[in-house]
């Protein structure tokens, strides 16, 4: 398995109702995928609403919950060679990705999906954002998406290996 470095901090309500072994792999699939070289390190945090909407609310100045919101350490656009230069053998410390557990739950239910898909793509779309993805206009809108659709499909496939 590749040096990837992954921390994951699961609110208390929600301990029990996810897989820690299922988060690893969404987000090492999503780091092999984007071709991310090891190491690197992420924090992954499940939260409730009224923890993302504080969070919202303090960093991007938004007073409502959101579905995942991700802390990138350095602004970086995909493809750039531009990262922090760590120390040989050192992991650079890509950021943190916070989903809201109880906002996820909502979106499956809405899209008719199960939970775990919608984790999957939660947390993949985090990591694009740590790795400099955005959506904010159409041609990199449809760049993260095809990346998204990447990344499920992968670990989809590896789901049935």
């Amino acid at each position: 398995m590749p040096d990837y470095r992954l921390s994951f901090y699961v609110e208390k309500p929600y301990a029990s109702l996810v897989d820690e072994e299922w988060l690893e792999y969404v987000t090492v699939t999503t780091l092999v995928t984007a071709g991310v070289p090891p190491p690197v390190e992420i924090s992954l945090v499940i939260a409730g609403d009224h923890t993302v909407q504080n969070l919202n609310r303090t960093y991007r100045g938004v007073n409502r919950t959101t579905d995942v919101l991700a802390f990138a350490l350095s602004e970086q656009g995909h493809g750039d060679d531009e990262r922090f230069v760590v120390p040989p053998g050192e992991a650079e410390h890509l950021g943190e990705v916070v989903v809201s557990y109880q906002q996820a739950v909502r979106q499956a239910e809405e899209q008719a999906h199960p939970l775990n898909s919608e984790l999957a793509l939660l947390i993949a779309h985090g990591v694009l954002h740590l790795l400099g993805y955005d959506h904010e206009d159409p041609p990199d809108k449809r760049k993260m998406r095809a990346m998204e659709a990447k990344i499920l499909d992968a670990i989809e496939k590896g789901r049935k290996a």
